[in-house]
């Protein structure tokens, strides 16, 4: 591998590939191709439909966003699975790195709206995957329950192409809107990301510890 690819290789305190439940995850669903592309894909599905997205689940520490913190409470927000998608790529040797961006997300339930203040969340988190000679980005964060739930179209991967949210859902409703890119970098800008948090989202801590499950069960009638 050329060596600009390097940084995109590594194991960090965050994106810990080492980790012993990172490398068994890693190993068991990455298939058992020698081609990157059918790894890749493997991978992205298993993070996205093996780790539950949980909006309520946003820890700004080290140890909160390690890849390893994912996998043992088996749920996570969009950076959280991003990180932990990109560790597993790493580990297969395929070069990952995190990429970031402002969302604005039509389809929140009702309590997660009224506490945040606002319909857009900031430095939405996606991985990007270098395969075929370019990179790519994966969004594994709704897991294929959810998208059912909300009737959203679960996001695909073909390691060929992006796979970022949809504007509409099933039904012709607004879904995502992407408002601006914030780049694509190593490893996670921890600081960047709570100083923007600080500022924006003034009832944050009022979302920890919620259930995102049952609310989505309450509001889609499940």
């Amino acid at each position: 591998m050329y060596a600009e690819f390097s940084p995109y290789l590594c194991d960090t305190p965050v994106i810990d590939f080492n980790h012993p439940s990172v490398a068994e995850f890693a190993e068991k669903n990455s298939g058992v191709s020698i081609d990157p592309v059918p790894r890749a894909v493997s991978l992205y599905y298993a993070v996205r439909d093996g780790i539950r997205y949980d909006p309520y689940s946003i820890d700004l520490s080290v140890e909160g966003l390690r890849a390893s913190a994912t996998l043992k409470t088996g749920r996570g927000w969009c950076v959280a699975k991003a990180i932990l998608l990109a560790a597993c790529c790493r580990y297969a040797k395929i070069p990952a790195r995190l990429g970031f961006a402002d969302i604005r997300n039509h389809l929140s339930t009702e309590r997660m709206r009224r506490q945040m203040k606002t319909d857009v969340f900031y430095w939405h988190g996606y991985t990007s995957i270098h395969l075929l000679g370019k990179w790519i980005k994966a969004t594994p964060a709704f897991n294929i329950e959810l998208c059912n739930k909300f009737r959203i179209k679960p996001l695909d991967f073909d390691g060929k192409n992006d796979s970022i949210y949809h504007p509409f859902d099933l039904t012709g409703n607004k879904h995502m809107e992407y408002l601006r890119y914030r780049g694509e970098f190593e490893d996670v800008p921890i600081d960047a990301i709570k100083e923007t948090f600080y500022k924006e989202y003034i009832q944050a801590a009022k979302l920890q510890g919620a259930d995102f499950d049952r609310e989505v069960d309450q509001e889609t009638g499940q």
